[in-house]
């Protein structure tokens, strides 16, 4: 099966006249659809053909929104100021559109107190005013806990 340059259907034809057709009118021969039983091949400027795929794939990617995974980490003697620092940063991420992985780190004997460390990272979390929801639940890792956090 053989479709012209102009987009015309020229019907069934063998090969090598599909192929001397293409050569009178100074195009190429590429094969569309080879599965379809004719197979179906377009007479076409395959260069042109190739350079106007890549130019829809690299408006495509342009398009896309790149989201990053920014990462806070805090400790269980961190201070007040600085913990309202960290929730803004938070604040500043999630609303940038990031996603924030937050990390509360264990040093020590700190790790005995898992259970009041489970509570402030709630706490520091449920503190954040920009709205967001749980990529990934509190999970407990053998520093301390970690948890994603995506904007709504």
């Amino acid at each position: 099966m053989l479709i012209d340059d102009q987009g015309k259907n020229l019907g069934e034809m063998e090969t090598w006249k599909a192929i001397e057709i293409a050569k009178e009118r100074e195009f190429d021969l590429v094969e569309v659809f080879p599965k379809a039983i004719p197979p179906v091949c377009k007479i076409m400027d395959y260069g042109k053909h190739q350079y106007q795929q890549s130019k829809q794939t690299r408006l495509a990617q342009a398009k896309q929104k790149k989201i990053d995974t920014k990462g806070i980490r805090i400790g269980l003697k961190t201070d007040d100021h600085d913990l309202n620092f960290k929730r803004n940063q938070a604040d500043k991420f999630l609303s940038k559109g990031n996603k924030v992985k937050i990390e509360l780190i264990l040093k020590g004997r700190e790790k005995a107190h898992r259970d009041l460390a489970r509570k402030n990272l709630e706490n520091f979390i449920s503190e954040i005013s920009t709205p967001h929801k749980f990529e990934e639940p509190i999970k407990g890792i053998p520093q301390g806990f970690n948890v994603i956090i995506a904007p709504e």
